[in-house]
């Protein structure tokens, strides 16, 4: 009887699950829950939350799904790997139970409090342990619930990330994992330890902190309650947990050294690898633990998002394409819009304060709308060319930090899946971008059966097929010349009197 692994990537949109076959690594079913994008609250200006128990509810859906469409038995599943939306804060009680919502990645409302730890603990700590500032991350949004919410704090028993709470509503068993402290900025690289410095700067209970395990190997196993919810069997063990940028970098083969991988879903990410311990001092660009990080061997992943992107392209999906209208027919509506859309040019920046912005929010901005010669078609593909410009102009940052990769991998979902997306990108980084058949779901049910160190995996999944490539030819002078616009529309966003101009950071 053949035996399969389960993966799951769990991001802030909605839930993918794939089936993929022991033997051989073959996908077999992947599927999505639920359908829409999950529902994000912002009870205040620049709050984003989520409601825990809908990630898990979601993640029980499309297990239900996998084996019933697949007519694969439970007692055949051999081991679950899971990836998981970054930086999210979850703090759950005594009984495992989420105490409020989860402040996610793109809640900006601690970005004070960061910069303040940024100047409280010194650049020389926090960039030469942390990697980071505390900018806008997990630690310091615990910091916010701590002087906003005391009750709050005092309820929880441990400080989750998404992955952590997951993981803990499987198996019943509260862990975390290096890789997943070093993005809540928690981890003292120079040390090998839990950041004891600035746990205790923010007030952190050390024992709140739930214990470490591995990234790759048993990380418990379902538990009764866990099998009930998604049906499959107890005692199915975890073996794979990390965040899902480092995720889809590993699933397309990038962990050495140069090599790039991007993400075009709700944010758009560039993630590279590193082989020693290196920082951005202006903090445009993060560093975490890599999936393959130890601490004889470093890999550090250089991670740069643009909060606004997927959702951008959703936001016009929603409010300014046709009512029910699919992202495939809005394709066809922007092949008739010229590059650069006759001038009209999108700032995408309305999800949250963006790192290469100097931890500002400036909110998303339409510039050069000309009422009698744009229409619905151009507003959209300006919107995603301005997604394709934030990601380039990003890109330069990464340059200056060493990377000049000729080639970048991507999956084969979301934003990619636009040729228009890809033909702008490739055009303005010079790049070769090579589409990949993979997914992350895909990458963590493969991680969840290799029980090494995730370079042998890495390296046998880099050869899985390329769908399609975009290759940097053709336009160039146009997408140039719309990209340039598209820079002095920003940099007259950041010459205007109301930006921001309290940042350490810049």
């Amino acid at each position: 009887m053949a035996s399969y692994a389960i993966g799951y990537d769990v991001g802030s949109s909605s839930v993918k699950a794939a089936l993929v076959r022991v033997d051989d690594g073959a996908t077999m079913i992947v599927v999505q829950y639920p359908e829409t994008e999950m529902r994000i609250t912002s009870p205040q200006p620049g709050w984003a939350e989520q409601d825990p128990e809908d990630w898990w509810q979601a993640l029980c859906a499309a297990t239900h799904q996998l084996l019933e469409r697949s007519g694969v038995a439970p007692r055949q599943i051999a081991s679950i790997g899971l990836a998981y939306q970054m930086h999210g804060l979850v703090l759950v009680d005594t009984d495992g139970k989420p105490v409020r919502p989860a402040i996610i990645w793109c809640d900006s409302r601690a970005v004070e409090t960061g910069d303040q730890a940024l100047r409280a603990m010194g650049a020389e700590y926090c960039f030469g342990h942390l990697l980071n500032s505390p900018g806008n991350f997990t630690a310091a949004r615990l910091k916010w619930v701590i002087d906003h919410e005391p009750e709050i704090y005092q309820q929880a028993q441990y400080l989750l990330l998404p992955g952590d709470f997951l993981a803990l509503r499987l198996t019943g068993t509260a862990c975390t994992t290096i890789s997943g402290l070093s993005e809540a900025i928690l981890w003292d690289f120079a040390g090998h330890r839990v950041a004891q410095r600035a746990l205790d700067y923010f007030g952190i209970d050390p024992q709140k902190v739930p214990p470490l395990t591995d990234t790759f190997g048993q990380q418990g196993v379902l538990s009764r309650q866990g099998a009930e919810a998604t049906g499959l069997m107890a005692g199915t063990p975890l073996t794979y947990r990390a965040g899902d940028q480092p995720n889809n970098a590993m699933s397309l083969g990038v962990v050495h050294a140069g090599e790039v991988a991007a993400t075009g879903g709700t944010s758009g990410v560039i993630y590279g690898v590193a082989d020693r311990l290196i920082s951005d001092p202006e903090s445009r660009v993060n560093s975490f633990a890599h999936v393959t990080h130890t601490v004889t061997d470093p890999r550090i992943g250089m991670l740069l998002c643009i909060n606004g992107a997927g959702i951008e392209h959703a936001w016009m999906k929603h409010h300014v394409a046709h009512p029910g209208a699919t992202y495939e027919e809005m394709e066809r509506a922007m092949q008739s819009v010229p590059i650069g859309c006759d001038g009209l040019t999108v700032l995408p920046f309305g999800n949250g304060a963006e790192r290469m912005l100097g931890n500002v929010f400036p909110g998303a901005q339409v510039n050069h709308l000309d009422f009698n010669r744009h229409g619905r078609g151009h507003l959209i593909r300006a919107g995603l060319e301005g997604v394709a410009f934030a990601v380039a102009h990003g890109f330069t940052i990464f340059r200056a930090l060493g990377f000049n990769p000729s080639v970048i991998r991507v999956g084969n979902d979301n934003l990619f899946r636009s040729a228009i997306f890809g033909t702008t990108l490739a055009a303005l980084l010079q790049c070769r971008i090579e589409v990949h058949a993979v997914t992350g779901a895909v990458g963590a049910a493969l991680a969840s059966i290799h029980q090494g160190s995730g370079h042998a995996l890495a390296e046998r999944i880099a050869g899985n097929r390329t769908e399609c490539v975009y290759e940097p030819e053709g336009h160039a002078s146009e997408y140039q010349a719309a990209y340039a616009q598209w820079v002095d529309d920003l940099q007259g966003l950041r010459a205007h009197p109301g930006w921001p101009r309290g940042n350490t950071l810049r």
